[in-house]
């Protein structure tokens, strides 16, 4: 019979080591109950902690945990953000799962520690064991870098790995289960089977579903520069639930131009099967061909033997390669550094699965029963001489006719809108970010909530570029929409940003905020999530009276007390 473990929940009010201690000490009066005192573990502590914006590394943290216990360890879970880095020093076995989130940067809830571990504070850690799983997206330069950073960081601390780190990309099942075996095989002689858990069952990422497109409707005037599609799909029957804030993943398929032109560069014949498929659907349906990713790019320099590629891709600054890469896609990569396959299956080999495109829901399920919207932004521009398309945006705009969406819903309970529905809540959405406050105030006006909402919103023009104006100054007649301030930057000589109307507002902006409020943001991580994140400090700073130091601090209380949410990409 296999030993209880005992884990305490996340929010019970005690540190990590008295967790951790008090994990151990519970399983050892549980042992009894599952066959008597000699099965009590002997496995040894271990401390998993978790750095995530949207939710997937805490989710995979919990997994860890599970087989940890059936390998008779004795596992806690912490929320890095909750984290004590003092006690770094007491802990012998710490794991830590986290994701990369904006430029290569810490998730919000891991950014304190990140800092901690680079700073003259931190203490030599010659007695720690540690493990570090890392997750991101190759297509991003800065893929999986908070990882890098966190295992860098403390080697140089003296910390020793029990297992080498492994950066986890898109599509990380195999890699998850191969990174866990051999951690389990480190700390544990007990042998564990693998464990699909839960996610097997019902519609999920796995196994998504397939689902109807109600409507589709271009949210900008004809003259506009720009094109956002408002998506409405059916998930009747599905079984599938959400809550707002959470995200969509879909699966789309790509261009079949793309798919014909890069099948003829190659010379290949699209009819030829490949594991039962023909080239051509395999290609449309199953691979990514647009991003060329860095091993992508590193492996096509070395198969095709262009010295130029090469360069590119060994060389430490990165910056030729981006500028390279801008604009380029996979078809260039053949048309201007040719390799022979001997085999259309080797050109695939070096392909990355077409992955789902996650998209903020732009609807409140209490508001749409049985329906999830989206707000996409359509992606098509110009460059060396050829029309590029974004996979997903232009699926929906343009090839919804040709196959049914397969969705699947991922949840992200870290972006959620305030559980008292008397507090005031302020969001930032220029744009596409617009998309889950639209959830969030049907969701307020469904559920009568009387707290007070504040949207800044922006885009180019007023006239031609205001998603959602009619339904958002319906909700301002009907008190669900309090305060709107707009930014259309390019309708006066000089541009005005959403974090210019902050700072615009800021005496009222910080009232709130002392009312309780909370702070949302969604949208670009690049720029506009830096350039608001520092306008809510200058905002902090100057009607708070506070020192950049203290401002810097109530932002962080504001993170620790959940009441700062960013749902950014």
């Amino acid at each position: 019979m296999n030993p209880i473990s005992a884990i305490l929940p996340e929010d019970a009010p005690f540190s990590p080591e008295q967790r951790e201690w008090l994990n151990g000490y519970l399983t050892g009066l549980l042992a009894p109950f599952a066959g008597g005192a000699e099965q009590a573990p002997t496995g040894i502590p271990i401390t998993i902690a978790w750095g995530s914006q949207t939710g997937t590394s805490e989710g995979l943290a919990k997994k860890f945990a599970k087989a940890a216990t059936k390998a008779g360890l004795q596992p806690s879970i912490v929320d890095l953000g909750e984290f004590d880095p003092a006690s770094l020093t007491t802990l012998e076995h710490l794991i830590i799962i986290t994701s990369t989130y904006g430029d290569g940067e810490a998730p919000d809830n891991a950014q304190n520690f990140h800092n901690f571990l680079h700073s003259d504070a931190a203490p030599k850690l010659e007695n720690l064991n540690y493990a570090v799983l890392s997750l991101g997206d190759s297509s991003y330069p800065d893929f999986c870098q908070c990882g890098i950073d966190f295992d860098l960081a403390l080697q140089k601390l003296g910390a020793k790995p029990i297992v080498a780190r492994v950066d986890l990309d898109v599509e990380y099942d195999d890699d998850y289960a191969s990174w866990t075996s051999s951690l389990l095989g480190e700390l544990s002689s007990v042998e564990v089977a693998s464990d699909d858990d839960d996610e097997d069952t019902g519609y999920n990422k796995k196994n998504p579903f397939t689902a109807e497109v109600l409507q589709l409707e271009n949210l900008n005037a004809e003259e506009s520069a720009r094109s956002t599609t408002h998506v409405e799909i059916s998930l009747k029957d599905s079984g599938l639930t959400y809550e707002a804030g959470d995200a969509l993943g879909v699966y789309p398929i790509n261009d079949s131009q793309l798919v014909d032109d890069l099948i003829d560069a190659l010379g290949f014949d699209a009819s030829e099967e490949i594991d039962g498929k023909p080239l051509s659907q395999l290609l449309s349906e199953d691979y990514e061909i647009r991003n060329i990713t860095l091993p992508l790019a590193k492996a096509w320099a070395e198969a095709s033997a262009s010295e130029s590629l090469s360069a590119l891709t060994t060389a430490d600054d990165r910056a030729a390669l981006s500028d390279y890469l801008w604009g380029r896609e996979i078809i260039d990569l053949v048309k201007e550094h040719p390799i022979s396959f001997a085999s259309a299956a080797d050109f695939l080999a070096m392909l990355k699965p077409l992955a789902a495109r996650l998209y903020s829901i732009a609807s409140s399920p209490k508001a749409h029963e049985d329906e999830v919207h989206l707000t996409v932004g359509v992606v098509k521009y110009d460059s060396l001489g050829r029309e590029r398309k974004g996979v997903c945006s232009t699926y929906f705009s343009e090839r919804t006719d040709k196959a049914q969406p397969r969705v699947f819903v991922h949840s992200n309970k870290a972006f959620r809108p305030p559980a008292d529905p008397t507090v005031p809540m302020i969001m930032v959405g220029p744009g596409t970010g617009i998309a889950p406050f639209r959830a969030f105030l049907e969701e307020r006006e469904a559920t009568q909530a009387t707290g007070k909402n504040w949207l800044f919103f922006g885009n180019p023009h007023v006239a031609q570029d205001f998603l959602y104006q009619d339904q958002l100054q319906q909700l301002q007649k009907d008190g669900y929409l309090h305060q709107l301030s707009t930014a259309f930057s390019r309708d006066q000589e000089e541009k005005i940003y959403v974090q210019d109307k902050m700072i615009e507002h800021g005496a009222d902006l910080y009232q709130w905020l002392s009312e309780g409020g909370h702070f949302y943001v969604c949208g670009d991580a690049s720029r506009m999530a830096k350039d608001v994140d520092k306008a809510l400090h200058q905002v902090i700073e100057t009607h708070g009276k506070m020192s950049a130091e203290e401002a810097a601090e109530y932002v962080n209380m504001l993170k620790a007390d959940k009441r700062y949410g960013r749902d950014v990409y």
